[in-house]
């Protein structure tokens, strides 16, 4: 598991930023879902190019947080990356920032056929969930999943992101849904990469312009904070 390191240079420029810690302390369960980006066997079992084994250990979290969220009447979606029909459409990607022979297996490891491409099998997935693939790292960018429909068809204005790579598609995934106007949060023990060093950066950055960081357990306290206050508003 990452140690985890918000330094407090970014704690007090948030502070100052929206005059409070968090500035996404009491969250509607109805209008949230979990985003859980790319816990696939691409990324997390032993052996494929993109093992990253932290994410491993990020299991328990994910399926904690979930199961917390959809008791309180919030929504998951699991996205997992997909190469079907990518090359020509990111071949900048595919024929300049990795070799040849990366590329076709990158390609041939996340095709929807592939055991590469299957969600990780601990992970406790429901029929009530969602299930989608994305075609770029930010799920939200034109053309790569369909999750904008999805969130809009279900009234849900608040994302918080969890996965794999931390700086790659959770980041970027989750920066696009803060200009795409979603109250976004990054779960800092809900997501994973290769290093502490490059986890702890990007969620230091994010937090600085973009949104909330929260651990599974801050993020469960806010979810129960706007369950009850919006049972108190109902009373």
């Amino acid at each position: 598991m990452h140690e985890i390191k918000i330094a407090q240079e970014t704690i007090d420029a948030v502070t100052r930023r929206t005059g409070r810690r968090h500035p996404f302390d009491t969250i509607d369960p109805r209008k949230t879902a979990l985003v859980v980006i790319d816990m696939q066997n691409h990324f997390m079992a032993p052996g494929y190019m993109n093992e990253t084994p932290p994410a491993r250990e990020i299991v328990p979290a994910v399926n904690r947080l979930a199961a917390g969220l959809r008791a309180m009447g919030g929504h998951v979606i699991w996205i997992q990356n997909s190469t079907n029909d990518t090359w020509e459409s990111w071949s900048v990607y595919h024929n300049y920032l990795m070799t040849l022979d990366r590329a076709k297996q990158r390609y041939a490891s996340m095709d929807e056929a592939a055991e590469g491409h299957k969600l990780f099998p601990t992970l406790e997935v429901l029929p009530a969930d969602t299930k989608m693939v994305k075609k770029r790292f930010s799920a939200f960018i034109q053309g790569s999943s369909d999750i904008e429909r999805v969130l809009r068809a279900r009234g849900l204005d608040t994302v918080m992101v969890a996965g794999t790579a931390t700086q790659v598609c959770c980041e970027s995934t989750a920066r696009d849904a803060c200009m795409l106007n979603y109250k976004t949060l990054m779960i800092a023990d809900a997501n994973a990469t290769s290093s502490d060093e490059l986890h702890n950066a990007s969620l230091n950055a994010f937090h600085l312009n973009f949104g909330d960081v929260q651990t599974v357990d801050e993020a469960l306290e806010s979810l129960a904070r706007g369950a009850n206050a919006k049972g108190a508003a109902v009373a």
